[in-house]
C-alpha cells in the first residue's frame, strides 16, 4: 500500500532531530517514508501504513488544539503509539492533559514501563517503582502528587527520604537540622519547581501544604488524606522500611521510589525496599513497577551508562591469581611447613 499525506504548515516538529521520529516510525511499523517537497510518501503493509496515516492526524490536531509537545516528549509519545495498535497520539494528549491540570509542563510517560508505573500509582493505594537511575520514578511520582492536590483527591503531599548518603554522616554537615537535611532532600524541590511556579510552592511548603521530611522524622505519626512519597527506599533498613509502610492513614495514596543497584547502606542485604519485594509482591492494593535501562529519560548518554555498568556487573567473575602464585590445595605435610624462625638470631662473628 502506498499513500501521499500533505505537508500541512508546521509539521516538521513531528519528524523529530535529524529525523528520528520518522526514522522510529519505519523501523518500528514495517514502512517506509520519503519526504518529498510537495508530499510525504508511506509505502509499506496496509497496518502499518494507516498507522503512520493516523499518527500525522493526530499531530495536525494537536497542533489546532494548541498542545505544542516538545521533541524528547513527542518522541516519548510515539514509542508509545508504535508498541500498542490501541493507543494514539490523542489519547496520549488527553490523558496526559488531564494529569497535568495546575501544572507548570505536560507530564507524560515516555515509555511503557512509565505509563504502567503512571497507571498503577492512579489506580493502587502504594506503587513500588524500582529501577536504574534517570527512568523518571521519583519525577512522575511527584507530578502525580501534584495532580492529585490540584484536583483535590488529597490535601496535602509528604515527601520523605533516609539521610544516608555515600557514607557520609549528617553530624559532620554544618548547620541546623533542617540544614542538615536539605540537600539530601534537593532531587525532591527540583522536581516540584519543575512543575510548579516557584512563588506556588513556596507558599505550600509554608503552609505545610507541602512537607518535605527525613524518614526519621515519620515514626509514631498517621498520615491520613495525603500523597506520601518515599524517595531513595534502598538506603532505609528493613525496620525502617516496616515503620513508613505502616503509616498510611485514611485516604491516602503512598509511592515508594529506589534503585536496588545503587544501595549505601553498610550491609546492601539489610536493604528495607528489597525486603519489601519479597515480602509484599501478591499482596492486594500493592503494585511493582520495574525499570529497565530502556527507560532512561536522562541525557543519551545515561542509558548508556547504565548499560554498561550492567553488563560488567553480569561478566564479574573472581580476580584470578596473578601470575606463578599457587595455592596449597592439599594438607601440608610436616616437610611441606617451613622452618620455625630464630626469635633472636646470632649475630655474624
Amino acid at each position: 500500500m502506498k499513500i501521499a499525506l500533505e505537508i500541512t504548515p508546521n509539521l516538521e516538529p513531528l519528524f523529530g532531530t535529524r529525523d528520528e521520529n520518522l526514522r522510529l516510525m519505519e523501523d518500528s511499523l514495517g514502512v517506509r517514508i520519503d519526504l518529498r517537497s510537495d508530499a510525504v510518501h508511506v509505502e509499506g503493509p496496509e497496518a502499518g501504513v494507516t498507522r503512520v496515516q493516523r499518527v500525522f492526524q493526530d499531530f495536525e490536531a494537536m497542533r489546532r488544539q494548541g498542545i505544542h509537545p516538545h521533541n524528547g516528549e513527542l518522541n516519548g509519545m510515539l514509542r508509545l503509539v508504535v508498541s500498542d495498535p490501541d493507543t494514539t497520539l490523542r489519547s496520549l494528549a488527553d490523558s496526559g492533559k488531564q494529569r497535568s491540570a495546575g501544572v507548570k509542563r505536560t507530564v507524560q510517560p515516555r515509555s511503557i514501563n512509565q505509563r504502567k508505573y503512571v497507571e498503577a500509582i492512579e489506580q493502587n493505594d502504594m506503587t513500588f517503582g524500582v529501577g536504574p537511575a534517570g527512568t523518571g520514578k521519583t519525577y512522575l511520582a511527584v507530578a502525580m502528587a501534584v495532580s492529585a492536590i490540584n484536583s483535590k483527591k488529597v490535601s496535602r503531599i509528604i515527601l520523605v527520604r533516609p539521610a544516608v548518603e555515600a557514607g557520609e554522616r549528617l553530624g559532620f554537615l554544618p548547620g541546623s537540622l533542617q540544614e542538615k537535611v536539605d540537600p539530601y532532600l534537593r532531587p525532591l524541590y527540583d522536581a516540584l519547581y519543575d512543575l510548579l511556579e516557584p512563588d506556588k510552592v513556596d507558599k505550600m511548603l509554608e503552609k505545610n501544604i507541602i512537607e518535605v521530611a527525613p524518614l526519621a522524622f515519620m515514626r509514631g505519626r498517621t498520615l491520613n488524606d495525603a500523597f506520601i512519597i518515599m524517595d531513595e527506599a534502598q538506603n532505609t533498613t528493613i525496620e525502617q522500611m516496616k515503620m513508613f509502610l505502616t503509616r498510611m492513614g485514611a485516604n491516602s495514596k503512598a509511592v515508594i521510589t529506589g534503585d536496588i543497584t545503587q544501595i549505601d547502606l553498610p550491609n546492601p542485604r539489610k536493604s528495607g525496599l528489597l525486603d519489601a519485594i519479597n515480602v509484599l509482591d501478591g499482596v492486594e492494593g500493592i503494585q511493582f513497577c520495574h525499570f529497565e535501562d530502556g527507560d532512561v529519560v536522562r541525557h543519551a548518554l545515561v542509558q548508556r551508562i547504565v548499560r554498561a555498568y550492567e553488563s560488567v556487573k553480569s561478566q564479574q567473575q573472581e580476580l584470578p591469581l596473578s601470575l606463578g602464585e599457587a595455592i596449597q590445595v592439599g594438607p601440608q605435610t610436616h616437610e611441606d611447613r617451613p622452618l620455625p624462625q630464630p626469635l633472636h638470631p646470632a649475630k655474624p662473628q
